[in-house]
């Protein structure tokens, strides 16, 4: 299975992937992780990257397609992958289209700005393992510190109120296009961001039961 996970910054694809991997076998490719690694590490990707991130704008397509072609041909990705944060705009869906990628179904995740910004101003992540949380939602076992690694719990600059507003702009103008580009492929499927975690995955399930 070959999954697409389409929302607004903060719409819960991290959350749905997590799931989505434990009840297929098949990994997620988070752009955003991917990206965020390589800055930490001070990588050459990950310095050209970092005046992007830090500023709520996207990275460039060139970077992010070439990370993302790189890691699909890894052997995990052989019997299916999920698409976390990736294609983000209309080049790289067409840079993804000629890679020869079938994709399954593209999961739009419907979500109102104010609940994106309510969301994310709760949102803590793993400084270690990236693991993600919600104080009120998903809360960790202990408060500030990571169920998986026991590492801390932090705020990222991205989920500022601010950052997000500007997230959210670049959003509607860049990437909200893909999901006509999507419709018209016939694969495209449609979810209620804030209907709840269990209903969410029990309807994408169904989908992709349709698709077998």
């Amino acid at each position: 299975m070959k999954l697409i996970l389409l929302g607004a910054p903060g719409a819960g694809k991290g959350t749905l992937a997590e799931i989505l991997t434990e009840k297929l076998g098949i990994p997620t490719i988070s752009t955003g992780n991917i990206i965020r690694e390589a800055v930490s590490k001070g990588t050459e990707m990950g310095l050209k990257a970092k005046a992007f991130t830090e500023s709520g704008k996207l990275v460039p397509d060139d970077v992010v397609i070439g990370i993302i072609n790189e890691r699909l041909k890894k052997p995990d990705c052989e019997r299916g992958f999920i698409l976390d944060g990736f294609p983000r705009t209309i080049p790289q869906a067409e840079a993804l289209r000629k890679m020869d990628l079938d994709v399954d179904i593209v999961v739009d995740i419907g979500i109102t700005d104010e609940a994106v910004v309510e969301r994310m101003a709760g949102r803590r992540v793993c400084k270690d393992c990236s693991a993600t949380y919600h104080i009120k939602n998903i809360p960790p076992k202990k408060e500030g510190i990571c169920d998986l690694c026991g590492a801390d719990l932090i705020i990222r600059k991205d989920d500022d109120p601010q950052t997000v507003l500007d997230r959210l702009a670049i959003y509607h103008e860049q990437t909200e296009p893909l999901i006509e580009f999507y419709k018209k492929t016939g694969k495209l499927f449609t979810i209620d961001g804030v209907a709840g975690i269990e209903k969410n995955i029990s309807s994408i399930l169904t989908a992709l039961e349709g698709k077998e």
